[in-house]
């Protein structure tokens, strides 16, 4: 093996520790490529890299989620960024509860813990009735965080949260994702001469490395041939992250579920400037495209498509509740308000916080990146976080 055949000299180089989990995982993942006739579709790559038990990224026991590289992080999420979010996001959820008549939450892939003790403080603070708050995440060493997180944030409330290894064939109540549809693996396919490729993983040359077959299933033919586009193209499909919004769809039988992540709709996710596609990797707060680098340790993503989630989650029998910017969700859920009710002459809290805000708002930083989709079951009027700006006619 040569595990210096993909090390940026921009990046800094882990631990002896770290460096073995990886080295540990590239082995696992040769001898599937081996076992499977030289070559792994990328999907079957991303999710070895990420999930594998005990080795993955998300199953592994590496810092993730911080605001510094020191800190041993990654990159920095919306809940972490600013207390604020939490508490303006606690608005549409209590409406979907109360709207629903449900007395339940439960949360994907819940990071640090700092959105659920949010979420949970700002949730009892405005009078929400709920009975318990259900966390699924693959992660052991998170969900350690996560439990700490609440213990020392929301201590009177821990008791209500428990964490699930399995999914309820049925649920009432609100879901909520933060930044969990991104992290789902992706196919990559690339357009060379006029012909559709599928991009896999090889192990050439003592590396990883991209290797690429002709397209030959109809299906995949066909999706692709509906992508427009002149010239060479590299781009991504999203089957996992389809199939996960028809489980969690089909699994509420009564409230809804929102999703909050970057993205598109189809028309500009599969746009003639996109050639490169959005498949993205983040290690120590630097952001790169090499998805071999490091295999284990480091976040491998790509933008979500939100026209086939919105298609999967409809044809469950979901309603699509709304579809918009993250910018106009928290303007509209109240973030605002939630910022003017701390004392502008503390500087020392109101100036963070105020920045804070800023980068969730500006389009320039997450505001218009980032979307929310919301679904809902018994839901008749709508909530509030989607009366004004609703995108659902672009999808």
């Amino acid at each position: 093996m040569n595990p210096k055949a993909h090390e940026p000299d921009s990046l800094p180089a882990p631990g002896p520790t770290a460096l073995a989990q990886s080295e540990a995982l590239v082995a696992q993942i040769c001898a599937e490529i081996a076992s499977n006739g030289g070559w792994l579709p990328f999907d079957r790559y991303m999710e070895r890299a990420l999930y594998a038990p005990g080795l993955g990224y998300y199953s592994g026991g590496a810092i993730k989620f911080g605001r510094r590289a020191e800190d041993g992080s990654d990159f920095v999420t919306a809940p972490e960024l600013s207390p604020l979010f939490a508490a303006t996001l606690a608005h549409p959820v209590a409406e979907a509860l109360e709207a629903s008549g449900t007395r339940h939450v439960m949360e994907f892939g819940a990071g640090t813990g700092k959105l659920a003790a949010g979420l949970l403080s700002a949730l009892v603070a405005q009078g929400a009735e709920f009975d318990t708050y259900s966390i699924v995440d693959l992660s052991g060493e998170l969900r350690e965080r996560q439990r700490a997180t609440i213990e020392a944030e929301a201590p009177e409330l821990a008791g209500r949260v428990r964490w699930l290894d399995a999914l309820p064939t049925q649920f009432e109540g609100v879901v909520v994702g933060n930044e969990v549809l991104d992290a789902m693996p992706v196919r990559l396919f690339t357009r060379v001469d006029g012909a559709w490729h599928e991009r896999g993983v090889a192990w050439r040359d003592g590396a990883l490395a991209f290797d690429d077959r002709p397209v030959s299933a109809a299906a995949d033919a066909e999706s692709l041939a509906s992508i427009e586009v002149d010239g060479d193209y590299v781009t991504e499909t999203h089957e996992a992250a389809f199939a996960f919004t028809r489980t969690i769809c089909t699994m509420l039988t009564r409230g809804a579920a929102f999703f909050i992540d970057y993205g598109f709709p189809r028309h500009e996710y599969y746009h003639l400037q996109r050639a490169q596609g959005t498949l993205m990797c983040h290690y120590r707060h630097r952001a790169h495209g090499d998805p071999f680098v490091y295999p284990g340790l480091q976040d491998i993503t790509a933008h979500v498509e939100f026209s086939g989630v919105a298609e999967a989650g409809v044809e469950t029998g979901a309603d699509l509740l709304g579809y918009t910017s993250q910018a106009r969700f928290l303007l509209n859920a109240g973030i605002t308000e939630a910022l003017a009710g701390l004392n502008p002459s503390d500087a020392v809290r109101f100036l963070p916080a105020a920045n804070a805000v800023q980068k969730l708002l500006s389009e320039a930083e997450m505001g218009e990146l980032f979307k929310v989709i919301a679904f809902s079951r018994g839901i008749d009027d709508g909530i509030a976080a989607f009366a004004r700006g609703d995108r659902s006619y672009s999808l």
